[in-house]
């Protein structure tokens, strides 16, 4: 659910309510096919995934995530086409050769920024989730790119301390686990020099299907306005928020420790 999806079911059900009013019903038709057309040609005109994305995205659409125990996981918070290519863009932009992907899921992100990469690349993917972690791995495994992608299992925060500790360095690093850890996970990266100084933070979901400026709220709603807030009134970097899918921010660090 993004944005533009709740847009779109809105507006189509604004259409069917407006009955034989053609003034209204026209208006309110043109409105709904604007939007729903975006997201459809935007994947139209993007270059289309790879067999292995493909493959992965079928088996995770295909899971019924509510049959197991553990936190709740719905196929919808996979990366997908479009954002998927634009992290790999992002990987060719800032010539990663090392990735940090906190919040791993079934592993799209990591499989498209591995695919990016050359062949010494590496991602670092933390999922917190062992049964997760293991359908991802599975899938991983035919698709040619699992020797560049090193899956830790456990609490990002635990994982993010480690690679501190190990004085590891990432050129990209892309957030996309709970809303809530975002602004200690943020810490972690650039407290803690896990980001080059060139490097890139790429933070998944900073649109929260519209509940930051909207009339809906929940707590994943309210954590992102906190973090976005916090990014914009942090001066150790610049950032801009990017209305695709439920909103990528990209964030580069302007003052160096």
């Amino acid at each position: 659910m993004t944005p533009l999806g709740i847009l779109v079911e809105k507006l189509g059900a604004l259409v069917e309510r407006a009955g034989d009013d053609p003034g209204l019903s026209g208006a309110l038709r043109e409105a709904h096919e604007l939007a729903a057309g975006l997201d459809p040609y935007l994947a139209r005109h993007t270059t289309p995934e790879s067999p292995a994305l493909q493959a992965l995205a079928e088996a995770t659409a295909a899971r019924d995530w509510s049959r197991r125990d553990g936190p709740f996981l719905e196929r919808e918070m996979l990366s997908g086409h479009v954002e998927g290519q634009f992290l790999k863009m992002l990987v060719h932009a800032v010539r990663a050769r090392r990735v940090l992907d906190v919040g791993m899921f079934t592993g799209y992100s990591a499989l498209a920024m591995a695919e990016a990469l050359p062949a010494d690349g590496r991602v670092v993917a933390c999922e917190v989730d062992a049964e997760v972690a293991g359908f991802a791995a599975r899938h991983l495994a035919g698709s040619g790119y699992a020797d560049r992608i090193d899956v830790r299992v456990g609490p990002a925060a635990d994982t993010l301390a480690a690679l501190v500790a190990d004085g590891e360095v990432f050129d990209l690093v892309f957030v996309d686990a709970d809303k809530a850890g975002y602004p200690a996970y943020l810490a972690a990266v650039l407290d803690g020099g896990l980001l080059a100084p060139h490097g890139l933070v790429c933070v998944d979901n900073t649109l929260m299907q519209g509940q930051p400026w909207s009339g809906g709220r929940s707590d994943n709603g309210d954590a992102i306005a906190a973090f976005n807030d916090a990014v914009s009134a942090d001066p150790r970097v610049e950032q801009v928020l990017v209305p695709l899918r439920d909103g990528v921010t990209l964030v580069r660090r302007v003052d160096r420790p």
